[in-house]
């Protein structure tokens, strides 16, 4: 997941960390106290809390993100040549920021050309040119610089998917690989959820990655090759995250868990591996600006991490490379947490 925010705003739609209300404190952070006990109602920190109510802003309210920096790849740090993604060509969707991205940036340092795709198709083209800078700077003794492309979808919709697929075929020749990153959160009690916000978060969330995924799939088959899918779930598919209310997420990521694990049985047969990735708390531009205005939110999440600290979305690089090279290939319908060990206390 990206972030699940447990904020109270003063308008519907997050669109900068000045709207948040400085007064409103998170209910469920508390200091540590040294006076008489608190009579809190049992139970009350394992609940939701209705007063969260967090919209997912639209796209071009989204802050930029940039190519992580110091994470060398394999022309630099040696490494198991079954972990090489040279010669692959893969897609990462929701590829111009956020975790999508550098996820991305994860495949291209492995070797991977690499097809970004996103609403925002302007973005992803200023970011094809950071990530090839990127890519030289830590990697000054590459033999060749893999290719990378911007590319516009609405992954919820089926003639937008497969334009998409048709446009990285033409431009890269093929399609080995994909990441299914698109996807978001937001907050809402159950009873009050908008049911036009809860269709778009299903649409985005699961309908998306179920058509990138039949869809390359399908390429796949004509062609006659292997190849491998990364579904990025969340920790939320598992769990239900308190406080913050999110039932509709929580639900939508458990498909996408489960559907990852259908798909794994129905295409072995064709040599198409399908995993999972369910991410923690991480800390993208979007989260880490909203966690600036709110250290109490902070606090309490961490306070829930064994490791007592969020993720950060460069984590995400080996497993994603590791999934889908070769050296994951008899590993398919595997669910892999990466949240500092949040789902197993």
């Amino acid at each position: 997941m990206s972030f699940a925010p447990a904020l109270r705003l003063c308008t519907r739609r997050v669109v900068a960390p000045a709207l948040i209300r400085p007064s409103i404190t998170f209910a469920g952070a508390r200091k540590l106290h040294s006076g008489p006990p608190r009579q809190d109602k049992p139970g009350k920190y394992a609940q939701t809390d209705p007063q969260i109510e967090v919209e997912y802003p639209e796209d071009h309210e989204l802050p930029s993100s940039e190519p992580v920096a110091g994470t060398g790849g394999q022309y630099v740090k040696p490494t198991l040549p079954t972990f090489s993604l040279d010669g692959h060509v893969g897609i990462v969707t929701g590829g111009a920021r956020g975790l999508g991205l550098v996820m991305g940036q994860g495949m291209v340092f492995s070797g991977s050309h690499l097809a970004l795709v996103d609403m925002n198709k302007e973005e992803a083209e200023k970011q094809t040119s950071l990530l090839i800078e990127a890519f030289k700077k830590e990697n000054p003794r590459a033999r060749r610089t893999p290719k990378v492309t911007a590319h516009y979808a609405d992954v919820s919709d089926p003639e937008s998917v497969e334009a998409c697929i048709a446009e990285v075929v033409k431009e890269h020749g093929k399609i080995d690989n994909l990441v299914t990153s698109a996807g978001f959160t937001e907050n809402f009690e159950a009873v009050n959820y908008p049911i036009d916000r809860l269709r778009k978060l299903w649409a985005v969330n699961v309908d998306g990655t179920y058509l990138f995924a039949t869809s390359v799939a399908r390429h796949l088959m004509e062609r006659k090759a292997p190849g491998s899918i990364v579904m990025i779930g969340s920790m939320s598919g598992a769990i239900v995250n308190v406080p913050q209310p999110q039932a509709p997420y929580n639900a939508a990521k458990a498909g996408v868990r489960h559907l990852a694990a259908s798909l794994a049985v129905e295409w072995a047969h064709a040599n198409i591996r399908v995993n999972c990735i369910s991410p923690g708390y991480m800390l993208t531009a979007l989260t880490q600006k909203i966690l600036d205005d709110n250290p109490d939110l902070k606090a309490k999440w961490t306070s829930l991490i064994p490791q007592g600290k969020m993720g950060q979305p460069q984590d995400l690089m080996g497993p994603v490379a590791f999934l889908l090279s070769d050296a994951s290939s008899y590993v398919t319908g595997a669910d892999i947490r990466v949240d500092g060990g949040y789902t197993v206390t």
